[in-house]
């Protein structure tokens, strides 16, 4: 099963920092066991939306600073903390800075809100694997295309 827990980028700056918006709604396939009656989406579910915008960004930096073309693995979580539940119909903001890069690994500072209150916080490191699979990187420049808001009407 893919998933996908971005819905727009609204920023983006290679080398940088991104910044994107996930909708949450009641028709997501989590909320069925999570919990019943009690809707709240897992912590886990955050984090990889967070890892999502974060290792484009990376992969992205990684591209226009060292010309590789390799995908971000996601390899470490450093001080991971929750502050509040998402509920169906709510907003999350991911925001990532870029705060080291190098052709083996990157680190970003992450964080999750909801209407300007945070909701988790996280240091990230990813280290790069090298691809040579043009297919998959097409789908992927197409995706991020879409997520930029830059795919055909």
């Amino acid at each position: 099963m893919r998933f996908f827990l971005i819905d727009r980028i609204t920023r983006w700056e290679v080398g940088k920092a991104a910044e994107a918006r996930k909708n949450v709604a009641l028709s997501e396939d989590f909320f069925d066991d999570h919990f019943p009656r009690r809707p709240v989406m897992p912590g886990v579910l955050i984090i990889e939306g967070m890892a999502q915008l974060s290792g484009l960004l990376l992969e992205a930096s990684l591209r226009e600073r060292f010309g590789k073309n390799a995908k971000a693995i996601l390899t470490i979580l450093d001080k991971v903390k929750f502050r509040d539940l998402v509920k169906p119909g709510e907003t999350l903001v991911y925001t990532t800075e870029l705060t080291s890069l190098n052709e083996v690994s990157g680190k970003v500072s992450v964080q999750a809100t909801r209407e300007g209150r945070l909701i988790a916080a996280t240091g990230m490191v990813f280290s790069f694997k090298d691809v040579d699979d043009p297919t998959l990187d097409g789908k992927r420049r197409a995706l991020l295309d879409l997520w930029l808001g830059k795919h055909d009407a």
